[in-house]
This record gives C-alpha cells, structure tokens and sequence, in this order.
C-alpha cells in the first residue's frame, strides 16, 4: 500500500523524508563576529497568563473556607465560603456557602449569598441566595432565587471583599409591619 517514496539526494533518512535544509547565513553589517551580544533575538514566546489560578477538579467534593489574591475555577462541589479576587463556577460545580469576589462568573450552581462587582448568570446558572453587586448580567435560561441588591463602593475592588453589611433595624420592623 505504501510502497512509493521519493528518493532524495545525499542527507536522505531512508525514511521518504526530506532532508532538512541547511541555513543559509544572513549578512550582518558592521556586527563583531562571534560576541554574544550579536547573538539572533530569540523567538515571541506566547504570552503567558501572570495570575494564580486555582482549579477545583471535577467530581470531587471540598469542604472549608477558600480565600487568596487569585483566581479560582470550581467544577467540583465546595462546602465553605470563598473570598478570591475572580470565581468561575463551571457548568458542573457548585459551592454551598458565600461567594465574595471581584468578578463573579456562574455556569453552574451556588447555594448562599454573593457580594461581587459584576456577576455574570449563563444559562446554566442556578443561584439560590441573596445577590449584592455593582452591575448584574442574567441570560436567558438561567435560574435565580433570591433577592438582588445594586450597591456602590467608593473604594473599587478591595470594598467588595468585605463582610456584607447587616440589615438596619428598620428593616425588621418594616417586615412585620401589616400591608
């Protein structure tokens, strides 16, 4: 079935492949030979991402508080709290507890309150809990329970990561007060 190759001259590996050629210097003009600061620059590495992230595999169950700088990726489930800078809930994971974050990301599922800047609901999301944030972005399809509260910070980021504010007295008097 695979009985044709090529033959090539001297260099051949036998194999139908061709020898690789060799290169061919390029004149460089007023450069001392051989220094090493006349080496060729090298190739653009891809960039690479300077965040700490921090994946939460699936099909395993945590259980515990998560906080840090960083980024963190759930796809298993997490019994606790989380305070990290970004959270991305994948379509998979859940979390039973609070979720505090810069930048919040839901596929799948989160039982308990969110004090976040943005958090984005897809489809798949499925929260049942209050929601405090600063802008608020639910596609169609996804699933909220629970009460959602605009709030500005005067200090962007570093606010948001704190403890969520307790509801005035007034508020529980408004409660039981008859319509």
């Amino acid at each position: 079935m695979f009985t044709k190759s090529k033959s090539y001259d001297s260099g051949s590996t036998g194999l139908g492949i061709p020898p690789t050629p060799e290169p061919t210097p390029s004149p460089t003009p007023n450069l001392p030979a051989a220094t090493p600061a006349a080496r060729a620059p090298e190739p653009a590495r891809p960039a690479t991402r300077s965040s700490n992230l921090s994946t939460l595999a699936a099909g395993v169950k945590y259980e515990g508080n998560i906080s840090g700088a960083g980024e963190l990726q759930v796809e298993g489930n997490l019994k606790g709290d989380v305070r990290v800078a970004r959270v991305v809930i994948g379509e998979g994971g859940a979390v039973e507890g609070t979720v505090h974050a810069d930048v919040l990301d839901v596929r799948g599922r989160i039982t308990g309150a969110i004090v976040a800047k943005q958090v984005k609901l897809y489809a798949t999301a499925r929260v049942e809990g209050d929601i405090t944030q600063e802008q608020l972005s639910i596609d169609q399809g996804a699933w909220f329970q629970g009460r959602c509260n605009q709030a500005k910070r005067d200090t962007p980021g570093a606010a948001m990561l704190e403890a969520p504010e307790k509801p005035a007295k007034t508020d529980k008097l408004e409660a039981k007060t008859p319509v």
